[in-house]
């Protein structure tokens, strides 16, 4: 016999930073029924693997690691009594915002949502959509399998280390590998900037004298069964190796830390619209997604460089669902003023915005598309410029952001379009 139907207010879909801080938000803001789906047999998500301190500083004014920070959201969840469900597999959602669920415990299960929060974070790019040459011997690991064995199993991966690609993980984990006696020998990165923090590039590499080698990518890897050497090349302009220049580095061991991308296979099954630069949903002022009532936040809608901004956009995102939850709602079929990306700037998170329906401010986030020393951050209402902001430095692995004033864009008749972009100082 089919099991009947459950029916729950809000549910968020992942339990990990985004998910616990959209999940406290919509209880918060008066959603009395808020359930979390989490795959995992613990709450926390990447936190829980991630014991490098850090983590903290804008929420909480200090210093946490990362099973420390998810701690504080969750006893905040367990005070609110935010149900959750771990060990539960998310298989499906319905444009209607039917969650159907499978589990060890409850076999398969179908969920109607007031509202649902996207909350499922990212995967790391494997070597496969690399095409890097050479054979596939053990030895290969993303930075965050390695990060996972060891701070949690306890493993070590290997002693003669090359890290390709320069994400915060993998600079972390240059560090983390050194500290537990395995040598580094330098960390690829190949385009001509870091993909990484800042501060990440000095604590883990500069004070360890790890080199960074950027504009540089493996061209061949060495062993039948497991790594014994890697090839690394500089490249020219157009990413392509140039002859001459390689070098060849003894190791065990290899790590990819090569970019992340968005877990939205979900995301496409409610039939979410997905932008083809952050490959994660197309979101309004509310967060919400081109699905009504489905909402998007945390990695899962862009790629995050701080923890501390994943939970405040997820706090949006859990506030806005709550009210979408007690309805009724209002069918809008305009999309809002488009926020376009331009000149320097790769995408902006929301990519368009109601001011007839946003509070009296409103944060835009974005990231650039390269390294820029001395210039402005500039926002037009159409032609209008109304924002000119110096920026000493900005780099793509840091992400900026811009705040619109609601009575600004009010007050600009007949606005069509806000533009984002970086002029010269």
């Amino acid at each position: 016999m089919r099991k009947a139907i459950e029916r729950h207010d809000v549910v968020v879909v992942g339990g990990g930073p985004a998910g616990l801080a959209a999940a406290i938000a919509a209880r918060e803001a008066g959603a009395d029924d808020v359930l979390v789906l989490e795959r995992d047999s613990q709450l926390g998500g990447i936190l829980n693997q991630c014991i490098h301190n850090g983590f903290g500083l804008h929420t909480f004014k200090e210093e946490l690691t990362g099973p420390e920070y998810a701690a504080r959201y969750v006893d905040r969840a367990d005070e609110l009594g935010v149900a959750r469900r771990l060990g539960t597999m998310v298989v499906d959602i319905s444009a209607g915002r039917v969650v159907t669920t499978v589990s060890a415990a409850e076999g398969v299960t179908r969920i109607a949502a007031g509202a649902v929060v996207l909350a499922m974070g990212c995967r790391e790019r494997p070597r496969g959509a690399l095409a890097t040459p050479g054979h596939r011997p053990a030895g290969i690991y993303s930075a965050g399998t390695a990060q996972r064995l060891v701070n949690m199993e306890g493993q070590l991966p290997g002693r003669e280390v090359v890290i390709l690609g320069s994400g915060d993980i993998g600079l972390i984990m240059a560090r983390r590998m050194t500290l537990e006696g395995a040598h580094v020998a330098c960390v690829a990165e190949i385009m001509p900037y870091s993909g990484g923090l800042k501060r990440n590039i000095v604590q883990c590499l500069d004070d360890y004298g790890i080199p960074l080698l950027l504009s540089h990518t493996v061209v061949d890897i060495e062993g039948r069964r497991r790594v014994e050497a890697v090839t690394i090349a500089e490249v020219d302009e157009g990413l392509r190796p140039i002859a001459g220049t390689e070098v060849r580095h003894p190791c065990d061991t290899l790590m990819l830390s090569v970019g992340l991308l968005p877990e939205n296979e979900l995301s496409r099954s409610a039939g979410v619209e997905l932008s083809a630069v952050t490959r994660g949903p197309v979101v309004d002022q509310d967060l919400q997604t081109s699905v009504p009532g489905i909402f998007a936040c945390g990695n899962v809608l862009h790629v995050h460089d701080l923890v501390d901004f994943v939970s405040q956009e997820a706090a949006v995102a859990g506030l806005q669902a709550a009210r979408y939850a007690r309805g009724p709602q209002t069918p809008d079929d305009s999309r809002g003023i488009p926020v376009v990306a331009a000149e320097g700037v790769r995408y902006t998170v929301p990519s368009h915005v109601d001011p007839d329906r946003m509070g009296d401010s409103l944060t835009v986030r974005f990231r650039v598309d390269n390294e820029y020393r001395d210039r402005h951050v500039s926002v037009y209402l159409d032609d209008r410029r109304v924002q000119h902001r110096r920026r000493r430095i900005m780099a793509p692995g840091e992400m900026e952001q811009v705040v619109l004033r609601r009575p600004d864009l009010l007050a600009h008749e007949g606005l069509s379009r806000i533009t984002v972009k970086l002029e010269e100082a």
